[in-house]
């Protein structure tokens, strides 16, 4: 029996000789990168169709151009709580518009060694062009040397923190700082701090302020210094395990299901969803939010099951996402950006308001 024919691949050439065209003319129709009379381009993609042929080889096109059309967004915490935190998605989402504008693909990398160096290195096998370190993340990783050591640009939100890694820088400790004076300002003497995790020991629980000085994520821990380098002498640190509803309430139950003289007038969180789990463990133990207990956030996202307008620090994830695909676009290019600021504001809400006069 004889062996099945084999059928030529079809090639770039191929359909740019049966539509009549010039390989360069073939070629601009499937790239976008150049104006063709659409009866030509309909003639090409006709031809293409014909041949079977998909498409250009994205390695070979790799190849020639020196790139691997692709990079790394590195999630230093399980993708399942990144997805759930309404700020990370807008924040890779900014970030995806900027890399597809580009004509780039994004690898998400989840990397939990958490310091570990001998930890397995997720990027060992991944041809990438440039890395991002894109939401709060530990002060040092591992990775940041493999990936200097390739020549892989990388740019980061804070963390990790390497002179060779370029940032969207903001000031944490000031804007923690704000929150916390507008309650001052409002009246409160009394204050607590509910801090996302400052380690990787998990457990939300009462915490010294010598304990930021073993804190393993930046954010958290110059947040937290903004609290209390503004805040009455005193006041109190609760860290929590994961930086969401759930334990925003267990922290919330810490602070407040205690005698009315022990209890905070004003709880500054350091992000919306502490905020918001704050707020219904107020109202579970019969508490008015803000005539008896006023809550901050910070991030400012949408969440509209909460029946509130959160005074919180407004952070427009998706511009800040973007900022971090043009500091990439901007390193692909062979510029040698700085690390860029990024402004924060306070937005007055509804959970804000002066302490209750107390009985005489």
């Amino acid at each position: 029996m004889a062996p099945p024919r084999q059928t030529r691949k079809a090639t770039l050439r191929g359909v740019a000789d049966r539509a009549g065209v010039s390989i360069s003319t073939a070629s601009l129709v499937f790239s976008g990168k150049g104006p063709v009379a659409e009866p030509t381009a309909d003639r090409v993609r006709t031809a293409a169709t014909e041949l079977r042929w998909t498409g250009p080889d994205p390695l070979a096109s790799s190849l020639r151009q020196g790139r691997a059309g692709t990079v790394a967004v590195i999630v230093e915490e399980r993708l399942l709580d990144a997805f759930r935190d309404p700020f990370a998605l807008t924040v890779l989402d900014g970030l995806a518009q900027e890399l597809d504008s580009m004509g780039t693909s994004m690898l998400l990398v989840a990397d939990h060694s958490a310091g570990d160096e001998d930890a397995r290195n997720p990027l060992a096998g991944h041809a990438i062009d440039a890395a991002v370190f894109p939401l709060c993340g530990r002060i040092d990783s591992p990775l940041v040397d493999h990936l200097v050591a390739r020549g892989v640009p990388v740019i980061g939100s804070g963390a990790p923190d390497h002179d060779a890694v370029v940032h969207v820088v903001v000031d944490e400790h000031g804007a923690s700082a704000a929150a916390t004076r507008h309650l001052v300002d409002l009246g409160h003497h009394r204050l607590a701090h509910v801090t996302m995790p400052l380690g990787p020991t998990r457990v939300t629980r009462r915490i010294q302020p010598r304990d930021l000085g073993q804190a393993a994520y930046p954010d958290a821990r110059d947040r937290a210094r903004g609290f209390l380098d503004t805040a009455p002498r005193g006041s109190t640190l609760v860290e929590t395990e994961r930086a969401d509803v759930v334990q925003g309430e267990v922290a919330g139950r810490l602070l407040l299901d205690v005698a009315p003289d022990d209890r905070p007038t004003g709880v500054v969180a350091q992000s919306d969803l502490l905020a918001a789990g704050v707020v219904r463990a107020a109202e579970s133990l019969g508490l008015r939010v803000p005539e008896d207990v006023s809550v901050t956030g910070f991030d400012a996202v949408e969440l509209p099951w909460l029946d509130r307008v959160l005074t919180t620090i407004e952070q427009p994830g998706e511009a800040k996402g973007r900022l971090l695909g043009d500091l990439t676009r901007r390193a692909l290019a062979g510029e040698s950006p700085a690390s860029t600021p990024f402004e924060v504001r306070l937005r007055a809400g509804d959970t804000t308001a002066p302490p209750a006069p107390t009985s005489p």
